[in-house]
């Protein structure tokens, strides 16, 4: 294989060359393809720096791959799970206010949702009514 410049790795891998200096630095060698392959595709699964250096160099030696994998995976689909969720009720609320509101100010629309939230009954703001 011939010698390749950091910027044409980076080109090829899809990577800044400041990450593969970085990568570098922390003990990447002659394998660098195969190893910024396995950290392109991590970041692309949501993982940090961190998680992806724990990949590498968080297990005892000679742990399997695949079991480095389903751990990291297992702690991130949790993690994504609870993102899904945070982002489901965010959805709710968005559509309940586009549903909901019919106020004339936002005065108006925060005493609703206030009198909503605090457990206050007052006719006069039911035009605005998010979900608890």
């Amino acid at each position: 294989m011939a010698t390749l410049t950091i910027s044409e790795v980076a080109k090829q891998v899809g990577l800044r060359t400041s990450a593969i200096r970085y990568y570098e630095q922390i003990g990447f060698d002659a394998s660098v393809f195969y190893r910024l392959s396995i950290v392109q595709r991590a970041q692309q699964s949501g993982f940090t720096l961190e998680e992806i250096q724990q990949l590498f160099s968080g297990f005892v030696e000679g742990t399997p791959a695949p079991e480095r994998w389903k751990e990291l995976s297992t702690r991130k689909l949790a993690e994504l799970a609870e993102k899904m969720s945070e982002i489901q009720f965010m959805q709710g609320l968005l559509r309940e206010m586009l549903d909901k509101c019919h106020c004339d100010t936002l005065e108006t629309c925060g005493k609703g949702i206030f009198h909503q939230i605090s457990g206050v009954s007052d006719r006069g703001d039911a035009a605005c009514r998010a979900p608890k």
